[in-house]
């Protein structure tokens, strides 16, 4: 059975988590799924944005690297065939995440995160 792929979701820095989700709830008209202090799901309809707060210092930049997040039905087709191209080792799969997934991610050679995600 092949990989089905879902959506993209893009993750995007954020310096002040709450500033930031009523930021696109009230300029944008998305609604807040999850939020704690360092990460915010927000949804409309289909779209999905993700903010996850940075420091802002050299260790962790706030405009560092992007991270997306490629959603899936059936991850291990994906898996197995980025790791036989030696795009990602057999030890970066998570399964079963206490935040309820199974993912696998690497960086591209901008060291932008790629991440294949399902949601279990």
């Amino acid at each position: 059975m092949k990989t089905k792929f879902l959506e993209i979701t893009p993750v995007l820095p954020s310096q002040n988590i709450d500033r930031d989700v009523d930021w696109y709830e009230s300029n944008v008209g998305f609604k807040l799924v999850y939020k704690d202090q360092m990460y915010a799901v927000l949804k409309r309809e289909n779209l999905n944005i993700h903010l996850q707060w940075h420091a802002d210092t050299d260790e962790d930049p706030l405009l560092g690297g992007s991270v997306i997040k490629i959603f899936v039905n059936n991850l291990m087709p994906i898996f197995e065939e980025l790791v036989q191209r030696g795009t990602v080792s057999k030890e970066k799969l998570r399964l079963k995440t206490s935040w309820g997934t199974n993912e696998f991610g690497f960086y591209d050679l901008n060291k932008n995160a790629v991440f294949f995600v399902e949601d279990l």
